[in-house]
This record gives C-alpha cells, sequence and structure tokens, in this order.
C-alpha cells in the first residue's frame, strides 16, 4: 500500500453549511493525523452553497454537486496518478461521486452506511444528493446529473452493508424496495445475527478486483452515534463496525477508504470525534 493521502471534502449536500461540512477539520483537532500515518493532505473544493431543488433531477443544488464532483475526482486522481492511498474524510456521502469519477472503471465498491442511498430525484424526500448516491453510482439515479450514460460501478461489485431494515419505517421500506438485486447486501440486524466480523472477513474474500471501503458513520447507532444528521435506531456498535470494517480495509484489494456524516454541530464537547479518530485507528492500523 502507498502513501496514505488525506483529502478533506467538505460536501454537503442540502447546501445548507450543516454540520458534516466541518467534520474534516474536526477530526483532524480529535487528533486524526496523529493516530493515523498520513503523508500528505489535500482539501478538495467541495462546499455546496445553492439549496434549491434543480428541477431537472430532483436534485439540491445539482451544478454545484457537479462541480464539487469534479474537484474531489481530480484530487483522488492525483493521489492514485502518485501511488498513494486516498483516505477521503467527508462531509456527506456524495462526495462518492467525485471518488468514482476518479477511481479506475471495474472498481468494486464496500458500502457501509445506515441507508442504502438508493432514492432518485423523485423519490427522494429532501432532494439531497445523499439520499442516492448509491442509486446515482449504479446507475439508477436521475439521469444527467453525472456525465456519461453508463454506472460508475457495476452492481454485483457492491456490498450494502448495514443499512437498516424495512421494519423501522415506511420510508426506508420504499427506499430498501429500490435497491438493485444485483447488489450483495445485508442490514444490520443480519450482520448481527451472523457476526460482524465473519461478515467483513467473507465480504473481503469475496473480492475479485479493485474495491474501495466506504464507511457512513450513521451505520452506528444513534445511541453510541448521535452525532449524525440522520440517526436510526437498529444500527451497529462501535465494535461491531471495528470489526466488521478492519478486513476490509486489511485486503490487498484496497485501492482507498471514504469517511462521511460525522456532524460536528451535534458534538459540542467533540467527545464523538474523539471516539470516531480511535475507530479509525484501529480500523486502519
Amino acid at each position: 500500500m502507498g502513501s496514505r493521502i488525506l483529502i478533506q471534502a467538505p460536501i454537503d449536500s442540502s447546501g445548507a453549511g450543516r454540520g458534516e461540512e466541518h467534520a474534516p477539520s474536526a477530526l483532524v483537532a480529535a487528533g486524526l493525523l496523529e493516530q493515523i500515518d498520513v503523508q500528505v493532505v489535500v482539501e478538495s473544493d467541495a462546499r455546496i452553497r445553492d439549496s434549491s431543488r434543480d428541477p431537472a433531477t430532483g436534485v439540491i443544488g445539482a451544478n454545484q454537486i457537479r462541480r464539487a464532483a469534479e474537484a474531489i475526482e481530480s484530487d483522488v486522481r492525483s493521489a492514485l496518478e502518485g501511488g498513494g492511498t486516498p483516505l477521503v474524510v467527508g462531509g456527506d456521502c456524495t462526495l462518492l461521486l467525485g471518488v468514482f469519477l476518479g477511481v479506475a472503471r471495474g472498481t468494486g465498491l464496500w458500502f457501509v452506511d445506515g441507508h442504502a442511498d438508493f432514492f432518485d430525484g423523485e423519490t427522494s424526500p429532501t432532494g439531497e444528493a445523499a439520499d442516492m448516491d448509491l442509486a446515482v453510482l449504479t446507475g439508477h439515479g436521475p439521469p444527467g446529473l453525472l456525465p456519461g450514460a453508463d454506472p460508475l460501478v457495476a452492481p454485483a461489485a457492491v456490498a450494502l452493508l448495514g443499512h437498516r431494515p424495512d421494519k423501522l419505517g415506511p420510508d426506508t421500506a420504499t427506499e430498501n424496495a429500490r435497491i438493485d438485486p444485483d447488489i450483495f447486501a445485508l442490514t444490520s440486524v443480519q450482520i448481527r445475527k451472523l457476526g460482524a466480523r465473519s461478515v467483513g472477513e467473507d465480504v473481503a474474500g469475496r473480492s475479485s478486483g479493485p474495491a474501495w471501503l466506504h464507511v457512513d458513520l450513521d451505520v452506528l447507532d444513534e445511541r453510541v452515534l448521535p452525532a449524525v444528521s440522520y440517526p436510526q435506531s437498529l444500527g451497529l456498535d462501535w465494535r461491531e463496525l471495528v470489526e466488521l470494517v478492519r478486513p476490509l480495509a486489511a485486503s490487498p484489494d484496497l485501492v482507498g477508504v471514504s469517511v462521511a456524516d460525522l456532524n460536528p454541530d451535534l458534538d459540542q464537547d467533540g467527545q464523538h470525534a474523539r471516539r470516531t479518530v480511535d475507530a479509525l485507528a484501529e480500523i486502519l492500523g
């Protein structure tokens, strides 16, 4: 694995400058650079300031989302071309649009998230691109949001891990029903039943090529991490998250890692940022 490049991606797809925008700086202040070996730090020009919902795509700030994705794409591509391993810290999950513009085609995705992120511009309750990033990447999002007609990730190359089961509520059931059947998907409840470490090892063992690891911190239960924008019950605890993700982070197929959705506005004393840094240190070694 090459030198680790920290890419700060302060993207908030609500366009409101919400707390996720401040997460990269909050994690650095909580000791990220001291606990994780990082050789280079860059910041992508990825802030969104348009909170209006685009009538063509149904996405908030669609033009600025495209610009932010291009900025993240450039930084990810530069890191990879220089032989580095990107660690992209958001911001929200919309950062993945830029990541997958920047990685080689054929890269798979290990998507650890409390939501399936599978709405589109019509079905999303909010219009935030973070409601639909996985749908966009796999060809099920609003047409025209990203350049090109082909999916950036083949559904069969995706493992969706930790989203909530239908029983959480009708919105969750509606979103889950949209998930492409070719995606390998296990809810948080299924992961707990099977054992987090076992699932992580199994998914890592299934890999047949390069893969990107993405962790949305709202995969954690709201009782252990309330400092996210959309907290939910029925989530994982910290130990389960570490055990699930560590085999993926250790895989020789790993291309890079992204972390999203810490909301420092809901973490006034910084305890949740520090706990996140501790977990990342465990995961990334």
